[in-house]
């Protein structure tokens, strides 16, 4: 059997010059959020299948990564179907883990609780520009506290993070659950299509209101009911007074805190805000995740032209583990996607010290050598990062392979001794 030296498709290799931005990244993100009160906690990569199948993750339950039975609990002869022959899989969010991890260890952990955690999840997908079948996630999330100061808490800590690393001119693109069931009961859907109608309504970005009509007609919805949900759409401004416009026409089929607490939100975050970005209100965000019950956002960045993250509020999901509900809500940054911009930008990590090599001459006596190396060893004392290495015969094309790798001042040691 032939061994193959390429990574399994969709699975990732990061070579030196990413890992420090990645690296950077990461710091920047665990100081941040630190400063806002968050703490770290670390989850298993494998879960129950039943809590990963438990129809909160949407469409990722269908991507998970299942993991078979071993030894005598593998009956290959008595399985009749696939949850025969499974009892785990490779998590595909960080989400479920936290709530599991929050049910099992609340009477130990302070309310509110701020997690922080960041770790590689997994899902079978169809590998594109940004996404992965492995990748980081690093998500912030706020356990018992029910008010919108959660919402503002985290959304005021995600761009600060962002921020820091260096974007701009971002957007972060909110939305609330229970205003897109109001938008489906006005215009007189019934309440056990309202997910079908959310489905189509979030491809409205590629196939347009035109192609989101037509999809609503073909799920044989009538013509009348369609028109007034993509009506709904129209002339509504991406601010407080669209939200307050578009709440007057469902007065009928929205519960009134809903404005209340979104205008709150959007209004305190524009005030202290101190990244450069804009809340912008979106009523056709919906965020695919079936746990989700109120708020919801989204980090839009012009440079990649999709989402770079997102988050909202899941109120009944740690119910699902205990009986009892409690308030949740947390947000993710799409750490790839912001590392593969980075990295497209020529990033260069602020603050850094230059890097330099050390370039000996091949079969440099000992002495020498450790002159060489006590020379780098002090240097490195002062705070330098130096590389000693053999001097190859094209020193030329040594340099340059260096230099790619972000090494800036070179050294070249012969066998005589050092001056």
């Amino acid at each position: 059997m032939a061994l193959v030296k390429k990574p399994v498709t969709g699975m990732k290799e990061i070579l030196p010059r990413e890992m420090e931005i990645r690296d950077y990244v990461m710091r920047v993100i665990k100081e941040t959020y630190a400063s806002f009160g968050f703490t770290s906690i670390e989850t298993p990569c494998l879960e129950d299948i039943n809590n990963l199948c438990s129809k909160q993750g949407g469409e990722n339950e269908k991507l998970i990564f299942k993991v078979l039975k071993r030894g005598e609990k593998l009956n290959l002869e008595t399985a009749t179907c696939e949850a025969d022959l499974t009892d785990m899989g490779l998590r595909y969010d960080l989400t479920v883990p936290l709530v599991r991890f929050y049910s099992n260890n609340a009477n130990s952990l302070p309310s509110p609780f701020k997690a922080l955690q960041m770790g590689n999840v997994w899902r079978a997908d169809r590998p594109q520009r940004g996404r992965y079948r492995q990748f980081m996630q690093c998500d912030i999330d706020i356990l018992g506290e029910a008010s919108n100061m959660a919402e503002i808490e985290l959304i005021l800590a995600t761009t600060t993070t962002l921020g820091k690393v260096g974007f701009k001119n971002f957007e972060i693109r909110i939305n609330e659950r229970r205003l897109l069931k109001a938008m489906a009961s006005y215009a007189g859907f019934s309440e056990d299509k309202f997910d079908v109608v959310c489905i189509i309504l979030d491809k409205l970005d590629k196939i347009g209101p035109d192609g989101v009509k037509a999809e609503l007609l073909e799920e044989g919805f009538s013509e009348e009911s369609v028109n007034k949900y993509v009506a709904l759409f129209d002339d509504i401004s991406s601010d407080v007074s669209g939200l307050v416009k578009l709440s007057e026409t469902l007065k009928d089929f929205l519960e009134e805190d809903v404005v209340k607490s979104l205008s709150e939100i959007i209004e305190t975050v524009e005030k202290v805000k101190k990244a450069d970005f804009k809340m912008v209100f979106d009523p056709t965000l919906v965020r695919g995740m079936g746990y989700y019950t109120g708020t919801i956002f989204e980090i839009a960045i012009p440079e990649f032209g999709g989402s770079c993250g997102g988050g909202g509020r899941y109120d009944k999901m740690v119910g699902n583990f205990t009986g009892q509900n409690v308030p949740a809500c947390g947000f993710s940054i799409g750490f790839e996607r912001i590392v593969l911009l980075l990295m497209e930008s020529d990033f260069k990590i602020p603050g850094s010290k230059g890097k330099k090599a050390y370039l000996v001459e091949k079969d440099m006596p000992k002495d020498r050598y450790a002159e060489v190396l006590e020379k780098a060893m002090a240097e490195r004392a002062n705070g330098a990062q130096v590389l000693v290495c053999k001097m190859n015969k094209n020193k030329k094309f040594q340099k340059e392979q260096l230099a790619a790798e972000g090494y800036e001042e070179f050294e070249e040691f012969f066998n005589n001794p050092l001056n």
